[in-house]
């Protein structure tokens, strides 16, 4: 089987037609291509300091909790820890501005962290003794409302945890990790499906808190993961009642101690199943099914007022990642510091292959800026602070410059991407050909494909899947999720031909990696069904709700290509034409990826790419999450102009826009249009219907601009002989001193260095194929690096544990 090209998914045009392709290979290193979050403030992301940070001992003008709460604060770093560098890590071209959370304008520079004051914390002894998982003070503080046997019973239920114990029932709920099994071992989709990682927290925070009263996203159509649920979700019906009490400020007492004590962790309510007594109503206490801290009513308060130190509730900090999933970052994040991997949250989900740097926030509980450093690094036995501050960090991942903040980072809170991307093996008629080639984009910008990336690295198209479900064929769907694809690992392909071949259900469920999310939930819901198969759509939707999503995703993004792709072709990219499409009023909110916004999913660009249910961490081609308040607000489609004559000249090429085939869009007017309406009935689909039974399926689309033109634009040319030599550096081997990139003047290859800024919704690899004029996808890009010449002269292994693609 062939994989699948650019022409595979409408990609087909390019701006610059009358300018000579430029030969160049992208990604041959990682280091060959950088990613540096821009947040909103316009600031570009860098690590600044490895150094641990260290809590203030002296408040700066905040006198209670509640004053500190208020803060966003950052903490000093450590007396005598042992800098990597002063300055700020520069990348070529890229300058490192100073930069905070990716949504607040705050001063970071000496400003200490506050502590609690005498009046509001203990002793230090006692302070010590708060430490221990169940303090003697909450013995103190229930005395009053609770019996001691009810105080024992509440113990157990909250050292215990949120999640209930393991109770097999033969399916999802009942299966545990294997003895042995590697932590690391983590629930990702195979290469035919974006990646994503399922929900495996039933009773966890969700998505930023935005789960409340919905059960997060997920299981099925994510409310509340109830039937055909997130893989691992178990109700819990564990409470302890109290005795009776007949007064109601005896209740509204146990109520406000219990909120003070545990910080929203634990809920309660006036027990219902039975009728009050004489003696009063009894008082339920559970765990909080919302999280804690992000729960409204009795028990909820603000979650931040029972952590530690009284600081805000949330630590935001820098990850630079090398060769990893944003999600498989968080994930190994989420094992290190022992949290849930809900409470991590990010703007944006940027590109495994490669160096990407951005914030994360940490909904930290009891933990402190000293403790997360501490446990990311490994100074736990695992490391020592001279090897923490030497060596590159564990498995890819380091974090750095660590700020209390008052609220966790949401999806989209950014502006875009600035980009450190170096080609290889550059082979150009001339500079002034090459130069010629930047200009074009620099001025002309570039077509605003969705990249390859979009529509999985597989034989078989995430948009074909998509098609499949759009069109209800469910079977179909089944089919293609399942089928054997080339050059993937030797387990799946075995898991897969134990059923497709030997029809052997337990078998596959065996041999099929928990890292193959889509094949896996089928596989299951089979065994659930006893091996029965007819009910392929029940067995759809135990697939976590957005890795769904993004399969019909891609299928709109696959239109929206092929119709742009006949645009240019019939009318060119240089001036709008009647019949465009424009928005009729200027706003900064009809950003793209819209409709992504609306259905609580994303479209990953360059530097991004699909990810999991806790941004599911999902984005507009930028970010992870949205605020409450911006995830509640009704979606409005924005109002579209379809130009005249006499518009003309009203609006430039840069104004036109294309939508996403859905409900709530228009068409363009005239023959764009009625070819964009026979594309999607030629797939089987009605142009003016989007509406499906099931929910998850209906369509409301969204608008893309047809054309992106770069914010900035820059570029060097270099030489070098040896491909393992890398031309660019990290922001981490910046920090530990390493020797800087070194280029040979006389070097027998030819290097050309882009640096840019894009929007949050545009592809780098989109920009750059109008400059190479070459396939973009990354097995074309392997062959590339596997028979190009500057391989010959590859020296002995490098300490970089670094190749080709």
């Amino acid at each position: 089987m062939q994989r699948i090209m650019e022409t595979d998914v409408g990609i087909s045009e390019y701006i610059g037609h009358d300018v000579p392709s430029i030969g160049g290979i992208i990604k041959q290193r990682f280091t060959d291509f950088m990613v540096f979050e821009v947040d909103l403030d316009g600031r570009v992301i860098h690590l600044k300091s490895l150094d641990m940070p260290e809590s203030s001992k002296k408040a700066v003008g905040t006198d209670t909790k509640a004053e500190a709460e208020a803060e966003d604060i950052t903490p000093a770093l450590a007396s005598g820890s042992v800098s990597g560098g002063e300055k700020t890590a520069k990348v070529p071209a890229i300058k490192a501005e100073e930069q905070t959370e990716g949504h607040e304008k705050v001063e970071t520079t000496d400003v200490a962290v506050p502590q609690p004051t005498e009046a509001e914390s203990p002793v230090q002894e006692d302070a010590a003794k708060d430490d221990e998982p169940w303090p003697q003070r909450f013995n103190d503080s229930l005395k009053p409302f609770l019996s001691e046997d009810v105080i024992t019973r509440l113990r157990e239920l909250f050292l215990e945890g949120p999640e209930p114990p393991f109770v097999s029932d033969s399916g999802w709920a009942g299966r545990q990790t294997k003895a042995g099994s590697s932590k690391d071992d983590q629930p990702v989709p195979s290469s035919s499906t974006p990646v994503v990682e399922p929900d495996t927290e039933p009773q966890g925070r969700g998505k930023r808190g935005r789960d409340r009263g919905r059960g997060g996203r997920g299981g099925r159509g994510g409310r509340g993961g109830g039937r055909g649920g997130r893989p691992g979700a178990r109700e819990d019906h564990r409470k302890v009642l109290s005795d009776p009490i007949s007064s109601k400020e005896t209740r509204t007492g146990l109520h406000q101690v219990i909120r003070d004590l545990f910080g929203g962790k634990l809920d309660t309510e006036t027990d219902t199943s039975a009728p009050a007594s004489e003696e009063g109503s009894r008082i339920a206490i559970k765990w909080n099914k919302r999280g804690g801290g992000s729960s409204r009513g009795r028990g909820g308060g603000r979650g931040a007022r029972g952590e530690r130190g009284g600081y805000p509730p949330y630590i935001h900090f820098t990850l630079q990642k090398t060769n990893r999933d944003t999600q498989d970052a968080l994930a190994y994040l989420s094992r290190t510091l022992h949290c849930n991997v809900k409470d991590l949250s990010v703007a944006g989900t940027k590109d495994k292959r490669g160096v990407t740097v951005q914030r994360v926030s940490l909904r930290r509980g009891n933990k402190t800026v000293e403790d997360i450093w501490k446990m990311a690094n490994g100074l736990n036995g695992r490391r020592t602070i001279e090897e923490i501050l030497t060596q590159r960090g564990e498995r890819g991942v380091r974090v750095a410059d660590f700020n209390y903040r008052k609220a966790s980072l949401e999806l989209g809170m950014l502006k875009g991407n600035a980009f450190v991307i170096t080609l290889r093996t550059v082979q150009a008629e001339s500079m002034d050909i090459l130069d010629r080639a930047m200009n074009t984009i620099k001025t002309k910008g570039f077509i605003n494909y969705y990249g390859m990336q979009r529509f999985g690295t597989a034989s078989i198209p995430t948009h074909t899947i998509g098609l499949a479900l759009l069109k209800g064929d469910w079977h179909r769907a089944v089919s293609l999720i399942l089928r054997n694809r080339p050059g993937e690992h030797p387990d799946v392909v075995a898991a897969r031909n134990a059923w497709l071949i030997d029809g052997d259900l337990d078998r596959a469920i065996e041999l099929m990696p928990r890292r193959v999310v889509a094949e896996r939930c089928i596989l299951e819901s089979y065994k659930k069904q006893n091996g029965d198969t007819r009910n392929a759509m029940g067995a759809l939707s135990t697939i976590p709700r957005n890795l769904r999503l993004m399969y019909v995703h891609a299928y709109q993004s696959y239109v929206w290509n092929a119709i742009v792709s006949e645009r240019i072709k019939m009318h060119g990219a240089d001036k709008p034409i009647v019949g465009d499409l424009v928005f009729d009023e200027p706003s900064s909110t009809k950003v793209e990826g819209s409709e992504e916004a609306r259905d609580v999913a994303v479209e990953p660009a360059e530097g991004e790419v699909a990810p999991d249910d806790k941004a599911s961490n999902e984005e507009p081609e930028g970010g992870s999450g949205r605020s409450n308040k911006r995830s509640r607000k009704a979606w409005e489609a924005p109002r579209v102009k379809t130009l005249a004559e006499e518009d003309l000249d009203k609006y430039s090429i840069f104004d036109v826009i294309m939508p996403l085939p859905g409900k709530d869009v228009d068409y363009p007017g005239g023959s764009l249009g009625e070819r964009y309406k026979e594309f999607l009935r030629r797939d089987g689909l009605d142009p003016d219907n989007w509406v499906r039974k099931q929910k998850d399926y209906t369509l409301g689309g969204s608008y893309r601009k047809i054309l992106h033109l770069p914010k900035e634009l820059s570029w060097t040319v270099m030489r070098y002989t040896d491909p393992d030599v890398p031309l660019a550096q990290s922001d981490e081997d910046k920090l530990l001193n390493m020797p800087p990139p070194a280029t040979e003047e006389d070097g027998k290859f030819l290097a050309l260095q882009i640096n840019l800024q894009l929007g949050t919704a545009a592809y780098a690899t989109m920009a750059l194929r109008e400059v190479t004029k070459t396939e973009t996808s990354s097995h074309y890009q392997t062959s590339l690096t596997q028979a190009s010449e500057d391989q010959k002269y590859r020296a002995a292994e490098t300490a970089e544990d670094e190749g080709g693609n």
